[in-house]
């Protein structure tokens, strides 16, 4: 069955398998080629007749994973300019008034896409559901600062797509005043800056942020900063028409280079402080504190009013960082000595390593070094936003995903819980292993539906009188307050003391 929707650009046609509808590549906006690349998006040009939407659209330029994450993290490339398109999975039943769940993908920034098999949309349908899944620019196109461009593109394509789906979703049966946005890394840190952007009030009713936060921003100097050591590279000045000029596969190519550059020397004189401190030796790019899209910090904006009546569910994965240092070789090689000196490069008093070794006394150094990174990266900064958004007097519910892939000793990892969440298990993610257990799918499939319906997830809230975490994990899942705080506690006060 090829079913037929009108959304304000024209008719599209679908394809219906097993009860699900999928809309696949629809625009949301004009393709950002040549000069429309550095500015604020517009809208998708009209069609006649019907257009085909069976297949997957086109993805923003990018490079692969640096090896040996290619052989770990999903991928696809598809070429072509219209790549600001969104993905739609709705039930075939004709229903109405269903809840809707936008997906923005992670990737750091810049790299992912929407086309990715984990992202399948196919088991929200299934559970009445309509699913949304976009495109936004990454990288130099979405997010350096140039002289002559709005800052923060990608968010701006974000905010679009956003309301296209206002405006449209209803033809797909959906209901626009029940939205959940949703998304993990590169998108749950975008899912923090949108609650707490002024722009995106009214646009989603409820928000879940799966292993982001609210404190990766870049000042905007430093943003420009980093424009300007771009610029030099590629031999021209760093403003919009220059960079415009230069084909996308170029400035992707130079951004890889700067990258490495940062990854190998993050020195704050070059780089500046906050694109050292919040890239966390992994990304130079990322928002910008703009004062326009991202006018505070969101815990600012939150606790003027941001956000509220917006319902959060928040959570990381148990061992995040392991998904950074354990395949690199990283973590094998940090001895006793080294990690201090590791630690420090992170703004980590060294003597937090104390209190992580003496709940892990058969860890190495390298594990330890992961637990602290992990916590300082995503679990503490996570409860940091969860604890704000709660004393704004909005409602709050914590994960952890726990479940352990034998995979290279990844461990509950970075990215590990999207599969399970999406319950695409078997597709591309190769971390997840040859047989990650259904019931954990289930369980957290199913959290996830729930929230999108009532804004609860069938847990207690956390508050600040009682930090409930449900954990996710074969046994079915576990509701403990506040887990590890002493180490969360220790390394946050850490933060004060190390410069």
């Amino acid at each position: 069955m090829q079913p037929i929707v009108e959304v304000a650009s024209g008719k599209v046609r679908g394809r219906t398998t097993n009860g699900v509808s999928a809309f696949l590549g629809i625009p949301y906006a004009a393709p950002p080629v040549g000069a429309a690349r550095f500015r604020a998006p517009t809208p998708a040009a009209t069609w006649d007749g019907i257009r085909d939407a069976t297949e997957h659209g086109p993805t923003c330029t990018q490079s692969p994973y640096p090896p040996p994450l290619e052989a770990l993290l999903p991928k696809k490339q598809i070429p072509g300019p219209d790549y600001l398109n969104v993905n739609v999975w709705a039930p075939e039943t004709g229903a109405s008034g269903l809840p809707v769940m936008v997906w923005i993908h992670g990737g750091a920034f810049t790299r992912g896409s929407n086309s990715i098999s984990n992202y399948d949309g196919s088991a929200f349908a299934r559970d009445g559901v309509v699913l949304v899944s976009i495109n936004y620019r990454l990288g130099v196109s979405g997010f350096v600062s140039l002289d002559g461009a709005p800052d923060n593109r990608g968010l701006l394509d974000q905010l679009f797509a956003l309301a296209w789906v206002q405006e449209n979703i209803e033809a797909f049966g959906g209901d626009p005043a029940n939205v959940t946005v949703f998304g993990e890394s590169a998108g749950g840190i975008s899912i923090a800056m949108l609650l707490g952007a002024p722009a995106a009030q009214g646009l989603f009713a409820k928000a879940i942020i799966q292993s982001g936060s609210g404190g990766v921003v870049a000042d905007r100097a430093d943003a420009q900063r980093f424009a300007a050591e771009l610029a030099a590279h590629l031999g021209i000045s760093p403003t919009a028409d220059a960079f415009s000029r230069v084909a996308p596969d170029a400035l992707t190519a130079a951004q890889d280079a700067l990258t490495a550059a940062f990854v190998l020397d993050p020195n704050p004189e070059r780089w500046g402080d906050t694109l050292v401190r919040n890239g966390l030796g992994v990304t130079p790019i990322f928002p910008v504190l703009d004062g326009v899209v991202i006018p505070r910090l969101p815990a600012e904006t939150i606790q003027s009013g941001a956000g509220a009546n917006v319902p959060l569910l928040a959570g990381t994965t148990t061992d995040e960082f392991r998904l950074f240092l354990i395949p690199t070789g990283i973590a094998v090689a940090i001895t006793p000595e080294a990690l201090p000196f590791m630690l420090k490069r992170f703004g980590i008093d060294p003597a937090v390593a104390e209190t992580y070794s003496a709940s892990r006394p058969e860890a190495t150094s390298g594990d330890i070094l992961c637990s602290i990174l992990s916590d300082h990266a995503f679990r503490g900064p996570t409860m940091d936003l969860a604890l704000t958004h709660s004393a704004a007097g909005n409602s709050v519910y914590a994960y952890e995903f726990a479940w352990r892939t034998a995979v290279q000793d990844l461990r509950a990892c970075h990215a590990l819980e999207i599969p399970f969440v999406f319950d695409t298990l078997g597709t591309e993610f190769a971390a997840a292993g040859a047989t990650p257990p259904q019931r954990v799918a289930d369980d957290m499939h199913s959290a996830w539906v729930a929230f999108a319906r009532t804004g609860d997830p069938g847990w207690a809230a956390f508050t600040q009188g009682r930090r409930s975490v449900l954990t996710f994990d074969e046994s079915g899942g576990e509701l403990v307050d506040g887990p590890r705080a002493s180490e969360l506690a220790v390394l946050q006060a850490s933060a004060a003391t190390v410069t």
